[in-house]
């Protein structure tokens, strides 16, 4: 199997294949739920404009959360380290 097969999981032409029915597929079951693709563009948009809106406050409430989680998760991983370096591994 060459680099390219390799990447993309077949050949150039099944892969084509498989994404054309999967997506044929997909497109029924979201058509039968009511969703069209401009409903899914515009749900996007929109989350885009609300993260861009807020802005310099979207980080700082990344920042705090990020915060929280690594005041548990850091002192928890270096115990680890610890604990496995006095194993020998």
């Amino acid at each position: 199997m060459n680099g390219l097969q390799r990447f993309m999981g077949g050949s150039p032409a099944q892969v084509l294949l498989r994404l054309v029915v999967i997506s044929l597929i997909v497109g029924i079951v979201l058509s039968a739920l009511g969703i069209s693709p401009y409903d899914i563009i515009e749900t996007a948009q929109q989350f885009i404009r609300r993260i861009w809106n807020m802005g310099f406050g979207a980080i700082e409430w990344i920042w705090r959360y990020f915060l929280l989680g690594a005041v548990i998760v850091v002192p928890v991983w270096l115990i680890i380290r610890l604990l496995n370096l006095g194993k020998g591994g």
